[in-house]
């Protein structure tokens, strides 16, 4: 079914029953994107994460039926870019698809910062400028270091470890209220209607997310 989705829309495919298989086609002939179910007949498919992002950066969306938030946290801290709970929309899919796709292909280069775009939302990491609907915004640098991140990983799930680790520092991984904190203190400033956000999103004991469109 997914195969045929995804033809449809123009992409190619190739596919493998077994874990092993995944690797050892990543390294052969290195595709642009992988989706990878978890429930493999030999290898698990958190597994087959670990083991691509030791030496791939190639986009791995999960698909699967396991659906608690822990499962969700391990698939994603292995290294998996995105993650659609079974049963889902193939229009669903394709969105994180396109989404994980652009991503990759962004300029990643730390002398040349990128200028995000979403609806009235701008971003100019560079410049540290922040702007809504053409209006400068001041975060502090505990906000503006959080919406970097956001900016950098746009349309990825970021977990609460990782958030923390990377903002505040190792230490801190355990430090969940941070989050809330300093989320809501950039949702008053960014959102249209901080109650019903529609730039940053909560991935249910999770993480967050930037959207990308």
């Amino acid at each position: 079914m997914l195969r045929i989705a995804l033809e449809t829309q123009g992409y190619k495919t190739r596919e493998t029953e077994t874990g092993q298989g995944a690797v050892d086609g990543v390294a052969t002939d290195p595709p642009d994107l992988v989706i990878l179910d978890l429930g493999l007949p030999d290898l698990d498919g958190v597994e087959v994460t670990r083991r691509l992002r030791q030496w791939s950066a190639v986009p791995i969306v999960v698909v699967s039926a396991r659906g608690k938030d822990f499962e969700k946290v391990v698939a994603l801290d292995a290294g998996a870019d995105d993650y659609v709970t079974k049963p889902f929309s193939v229009g669903e899919l394709l969105a994180r698809v396109r989404a994980a796709l652009r991503r990759a292909n962004a300029i990643d280069n730390a002398s040349l910062e990128p200028v995000f775009s979403v609806g009235g939302l701008r971003v100019d990491l560079a410049r540290r400028e922040v702007q809504v609907d053409g209006q400068s915004i001041h975060l502090t640098r505990h906000e503006f270091d959080l919406l970097r991140l956001l900016v950098r990983n746009a349309g990825k799930v970021l977990t609460h470890a990782k958030m923390l680790r990377d903002v505040w520092g190792p230490e801190a991984v355990n430090e969940t209220h941070y989050l809330r904190v300093y989320m809501n203190q950039l949702r008053q400033k960014l959102e249209p209607n901080p109650s019903q956000p529609v730039y940053l999103l909560t991935e249910t004991g999770v993480g967050y997310r930037l959207v990308t469109d």
